[in-house]
């Protein structure tokens, strides 16, 4: 018995998008295509079956009995052609893993480390995707995140890498001896912060560590931790940073933790969904953080305040 050739995939596609939808014009929305189209197509379809597929009327479309029987065959077919390219897609390496951060952290504390972080996994293809507002890491825009929070995010796949604190710094040039000496010294704020609650403001180092006298509200305003801090490496005031973006700076001797006494910080978190947790470039960069963070851990015994 001769094999009788099958009807083209694209009338197909175009016949299973009708008896869905039970519209040609919505089936041609779902394609792309023109309704006209989808009517040749399907004029095509039934003149190869010998068989009619739709009773077309002035209110609905409905299928034939010949029309039930190849519905059933092209919604089979099609459900295990998505389920295919779903798993190859799944099983292919993504082009770049793309990590969402704010610039502060990017700028202070990963790029210093790049050059480390290329020798250490030199196949890893980063990219970054800088901004305040949070990325949906279970979306196509990002595939993990550094976040700043008070607490870690349940509906994620969250690892803690660093617990934050604030500390006043200056440049070695100002010299400073003792709270006493603020008084004579321009105090930079930092505006718009959300976490951590309560602010580490000069408010709140103040009523810690004094001076009683000191005038809390003034000085420069920035609203970018990274301009305060490229400022006070200048020498022109003192700033409450966080003890984690200033350790590149502390490590060259731009800036020194001037006086003794710290402010309770957020936390950073690793964070990624449940499905890319699983995949190896993920893994490698989390655990080459885990790394990374330890090892600003072992070196906080040389930036210590001075005395």
């Amino acid at each position: 018995m001769k094999l009788r050739r099958l009807p083209p995939l694209g009338a197909i596609r175009a016949f299973d998008a009708v008896a869905r939808h039970a519209s040609f014009k919505l089936a041609a929305e779902e394609i792309g295509v023109t309704s006209t189209a989808i009517s040749h197509q399907i004029r095509q379809l039934e003149e190869t079956l010998g068989q009619r597929l739709f009773i077309r009327s002035a209110r609905a479309v409905t299928l034939t009995a010949s029309g039930e029987i190849l519905f059933r065959a092209s919604e089979n077919m099609f459900a295990t052609l998505r389920e295919a390219v779903t798993l190859i897609e799944a099983a292919a390496p993504p082009d770049a893993l793309t990590l969402s951060t704010t610039s502060n952290f990017l700028t202070n504390w990963l790029v210093p480390r790049l050059p480390l972080l290329h020798r250490q996994l030199p196949d890893l293809e980063l990219r970054f995707h800088s901004s305040t507002s949070l990325v949906d890491v279970r979306g196509a825009m990002a595939d993990c995140a550094i976040r700043y929070n008070m607490q870690a995010d349940e509906s994620l796949e969250s690892t803690l890498l660093w617990r934050d604190r604030f500390v006043l710094v200056a440049s070695p040039a100002l010299r400073l001896q003792s709270p006493q000496d603020l008084a004579g010294l321009t105090l930079f704020h930092i505006e718009n912060r959300h976490v951590p609650t309560p602010e580490p403001d000069w408010l709140h180092w103040k009523e810690a560590f004094g001076p009683a006298d000191l005038a809390v509200q003034a000085g420069i305003r920035f609203d970018d931790e990274t301009h305060a801090i490229q400022a006070a490496i200048a020498g022109q005031g003192v700033l409450l940073a966080s003890e984690l973006l200033i350790q590149y700076p502390l490590a060259q001797g731009l800036l020194q933790i001037a006086l003794p006494g710290a402010l309770p910080g957020g936390n950073y978190y690793f964070v990624t969904s449940a499905e890319k947790a699983t995949r190896r470039d993920v893994q490698q960069f989390r655990q080459w953080l885990l790394q990374a963070f330890n090892d600003v851990t072992l070196s906080q015994k040389d930036t210590q305040p001075a005395q």
